[in-house]
């Protein structure tokens, strides 16, 4: 098959398996294929989306696949090109996201040879499923290798008629499985022991709904899907500094939770029954005797309402004690306007580090229903990325407001996230930047202590004194510089296109801030 055939065949097939968003880096090796995507998008086939770095389109293509839950390719040429999807490919194998990596390559007899730009790129991504045909995709990313050979580019009349889905035995087996599932009973829970609902990165609503049936508290992740209803807010110092910690004697876990030790140290325990609903893959800690891991669960009964209303109560007083410290110039303060700013049907993609876990201390629940869509790259939790993950989250989700809330070090970390082209499609996005000129967090780990003073500031803060604004300028992203208290009106301009709002926040007092929180909390919930 020529090397035309073959890109006019992968997007027959892409096509008739829905697959609508299309990724691409420009290349030689992938021409072909570049002209294939350009053709079906111009025939309303696909959407396409080029971008000229590697590494942020495949963090666009996750984002989009993350936001859709449809698989999104992203094409490459060969050689490094395709080395510079690997930090996407990591985060979408973590989190289980349909990224599909769809990468040029030479000729099989060229390989071992010193061929420009050829490597041995079949098990390039560790971990990442190797297909050879598009009917082959499960429901986690996966890499295909096309071996073009010359000529590449060839003038033809693109014609994409229809073929048979090559997805329709894949979906009956799902179809079977799924009903399957719903047929078989989950492991079975008894209401008697007192039991906290943990949902970490990607529960979803079960859950929240195990939580509320059952009448369990619930300890959600701002990304978990479940952080609506009646969910805690300051759980993680509960389970610090709360006595109803200790009495906990049984633990359900949803999702993936790895955003605080807390809830790790929670999960660590060897003394109480845990039960989580997934795989080891997404179990924080290696799996004792005591834990078991299960499809799905059933519950009888509903626990003690005391039990619930000491957990509510508790949160009730930890939160009022935060509240009263923060003087509305913190990153708390940040954390919490942006957590109010997303309306109904809106989308929030949140950075790792320290925004994510300002917003789990202090983000509301949402009401059960409006489909709020909070969501991060939580699989590896890295702060590459993470701009262009939102950007695609944001074009592949209509939603009522799009906001993405990063750390300086996460936005410059990714910033050529913002290189794209003038006929390209963009979201109505606003970039929310809290600035703090540095990484914040590690201020309130060990590192941060007073002993290694002399060298945090270059060796884990690492100030850049970088100009957010005049980087945006080169971009040709419109930037404006806001206090804390205007952040909540300027969330609420109508936006078009992409935008950055800089935040400037202190973070020289942030370890005694943490440290005042954690006393005032512990005051609080004194017997």
């Amino acid at each position: 098959m020529s090397s035309t055939d073959t890109a006019r065949e992968l997007v027959r097939e892409l096509v008739a398996a829905r697959v609508r968003e299309v990724v691409l880096s420009p290349g030689s090796r992938s021409g072909p294929l570049a002209l294939a995507f350009a053709a079906a998008d111009e025939q309303g086939l696909i959407r396409l989306h080029v971008r000229v770095d590697e590494r942020e389109a495949g963090f666009l293509a996750l984002g989009m696949a993350k936001a859709s839950r449809n698989p999104v390719p992203v094409v490459t040429t060969s050689g490094t090109a395709v080395a510079n999807l690997h930090p996407a490919m990591l985060e979408a194998s973590h989190a289980g996201v349909p990224v599909l990596a769809v990468t040029a390559d030479r000729p099989a007899r060229l390989r071992g040879t010193g061929a420009n730009q050829t490597t041995d790129q079949r098990a390039i991504f560790p971990g990442v499923s190797f297909v050879e045909r598009v009917d082959q995709l499960a429901g986690g990313p996966a890499h295909l290798n096309l071996e073009l050979d010359e000529p590449l580019v060839e003038p033809i009349e693109w014609e994409f008629a229809p073929s048979e889905d090559p997805f329709d035995e894949l979906k009956e087996r799902d179809e079977l499985k799924e009903r399957s599932l719903s047929l078989s009973k989950g492991h079975p829970l008894v209401a008697g022991p007192r039991t906290v609902v943990v949902a970490g990165d990607d529960a979803k609503q079960p859950a929240r709904v195990l939580a509320r049936d059952a009448g369990w508290p619930l300890l959600a992740e701002p990304s978990s899907g479940s952080r609506n209803g009646e969910a805690l807010i300051a759980y993680r110092m509960l389970l610090a500094h709360s006595l109803l910690a200790d009495q906990i004697e049984r633990v359900v876990s949803f999702g993936h939770a790895t955003l605080s030790r807390p809830v790790t140290q929670l999960l660590s325990r060897t003394d109480i029954e845990i039960i989580h609903v997934g795989t080891q893959e997404t179990f924080p800690v290696p799996a004792g005797p005591n834990v078991q891991l299960v499809e799905a669960v059933d519950h009888t009964g509903t626990g003690d309402p005391q039990w619930l209303a000491a957990w509510h109560d508790a949160d009730a007083r930890a939160t009022a004690a935060i509240d009263a410290l923060l003087a509305g110039t913190t990153p708390y303060d940040v954390a919490r306007t942006i957590n109010a700013a997303v309306p109904p049907e809106g989308l929030l993609f949140i950075g790792s580090s320290s925004p994510i876990r300002d917003l789990d201390l202090v983000a509301r629940p949402y009401v059960v229903g409006e489909r709020r869509l909070i969501i991060a790259n939580r699989g590896l939790a890295g702060i590459d990325g993470v701009l262009s993950s939102a950007i695609g989250a944001a074009l592949a989700r209509t939603s009522s407001r799009a906001i993405a809330y990063v750390g300086d070090l996460t936005f410059l970390h990714g910033s050529n996230g913002l290189l794209i082209g003038p006929g390209e499609p963009r979201p109505d996005l606003t970039i929310v930047v809290a600035n703090d000129d540095g990484g914040s967090i590690f201020s309130t780990l060990e590192q941060g202590a007073p002993e290694y003073a002399a060298t945090f500031e270059r060796v884990y803060a690492t100030p850049t004194g970088a100009n957010i604004a005049a980087l945006c300028q080169a971009y040709g992203v419109p930037h404006r510089r806001v206090a804390p208290a205007e952040l909540a009106s300027a969330l609420d301009e109508e936006v078009t296109g992409i935008r950055v709002l800089e935040v400037p926040v202190d973070r020289a007092g942030r370890r005694d801030l943490t440290a005042r929180i954690g006393a005032a909390v512990r005051a609080a919930l004194r017997p």
